[in-house]
Formats: C-alpha cells, sequence, structure tokens
C-alpha cells in the first residue's frame, strides 16, 4: 500500500509550498506528524468542489493541513468550523489557514469534539461536508452527529479506515485501532442512511453520501 501511495503521490501531486509549510510548522511546534497524504488532500479538495458544498465542518485540526484542502475547494465563498480538542493545535491551524488566504473563512471550537457536536446540534447548525479525522474510539459517535447535522446530500469523508492496511490484510502490523475500523467500516457500509464507498488512497478514506 506504501509503495501505491508513493506511486500516486509522486505523479498526482505537486509541490505545494504553502502545505509543505504547515508539514514544517507542525514538526517544528513537537506535534504528530499525522497529516492526510498530498493525494488525500487533493481528493479533499476535488470532493469539496464537485459537490459545491460551503458550509464544512473537520473534526480534528491538528495543524491545518487538510483544513486548507477543504477551504480550496470552496474557493472564496465557503466556511469552515474545525474542531479540535487542543488549544495550540488549533492556534497554529489558524495562523496556516490565515497564511493560505482563509483566515477569515475559517472558526475553531476547542475542547471535546463531542461537547462541541451536541451544541452545534443545539443550535440547529447544517452542514453540507464533512471530514472525520480524529480520535478512533469516537468515530461511530461522530459519524451520528454528522448525519444529523447533515444537509440532504451532504458529503461524510472519514480518515484512516485501512489502519495502515491491517482491516484487510493478516500480514500488516495491526494498529490499536484495527478492530475499532473494521466495526466503523461494517457500520458506513450498511447504515441505511448512506451510500458509501472506501476509496485507497493515504490510510485509507470511506467517502458517504447522506441520502435524500
Amino acid at each position: 500500500m506504501k509503495q501505491i501511495n508513493g506511486y500516486i503521490d509522486s505523479v498526482f501531486s505537486n509541490q505545494d509550498a504553502i502545505l509543505e509549510g504547515v508539514i514544517t510548522s507542525i514538526e517544528e511546534n513537537g506535534m504528530p506528524s499525522i497529516s492526510v497524504s498530498s493525494s488525500a488532500g487533493k481528493l479533499l479538495t476535488m470532493l469539496v468542489s464537485i459537490s459545491e458544498a460551503k458550509d464544512v465542518l473537520e473534526i480534528g485540526a491538528l495543524g491545518g493541513y487538510s483544513g486548507i484542502c477543504l477551504a480550496r475547494g470552496f474557493g472564496k465563498e465557503g466556511h469552515l468550523t474545525s474542531l479540535e480538542l487542543e488549544e495550540r493545535y488549533a492556534k497554529l491551524a489558524y495562523t496556516n489557514l490565515a497564511k493560505a488566504g482563509f483566515g477569515d473563512q475559517v472558526s475553531y471550537m476547542t475542547g471535546e469534539a463531542l461537547q462541541s457536536l451536541e451544541n452545534l446540534t443545539k443550535d440547529q447548525k447544517r452542514f453540507d461536508f464533512f471530514f472525520i479525522d480524529a480520535d478512533k474510539g469516537n468515530y461511530e459517535n461522530y459519524l451520528r452527529y454528522c448525519i444529523e447535522l447533515a444537509e440532504p446530500g451532504a458529503i461524510i469523508v472519514t480518515d484512516n479506515v485501512l489502519a495502515g492496511g491491517s482491516v484487510a490484510d493478516q500480514d500488516a502490523n495491526p494498529k490499536r485501532y484495527t478492530e475499532l475500523m473494521k466495526k466503523f467500516n461494517e457500520t458506513v457500509a450498511n447504515h441505511p442512511k448512506l451510500e458509501s464507498l472506501l476509496i485507497p488512497i493515504g490510510d485509507g478514506m470511506t467517502i458517504s453520501r447522506v441520502k435524500k
């Protein structure tokens, strides 16, 4: 899988000074190097653009890499709401989004994502695109909230669903969340309100469409 993704990145991803700067800033701040791959980021941009989404919700900001990719999809007309547990991560993410030209189009909610999602639900907020890339133990809870917050036809993208290939390859090193991802993938695949497919790019992404 690593060789295939390396090939995809080498052919379809161009040098990007802004995103490379985000990666550098994450390293300099001692944060984990777990941003989406360059090709996965490009896919996020394309999906937001193709779906013409304007209200995007991201669960897990880290340093802003995926946030920039999402914002590039909606250009100057959309807004990104990003949920992040760590305030210092959210601050770095905002700095990087601002450098990329999206400072006026992004807002951060810090603290436990489930509480932020509950608050958004109470406020009757609605979104037409979601990206889930946070603690794996809450993926099913995040999915439930996303469906509740979704406009009809909204897109939900979830990252790391292949768990390094260990969900399918017995020879791959299992991760602590391998079984969680297996269960989550089954849930998404059979959810009555979703039409979904797993795309083996990066560490795997499920792309789901909320049925109208």
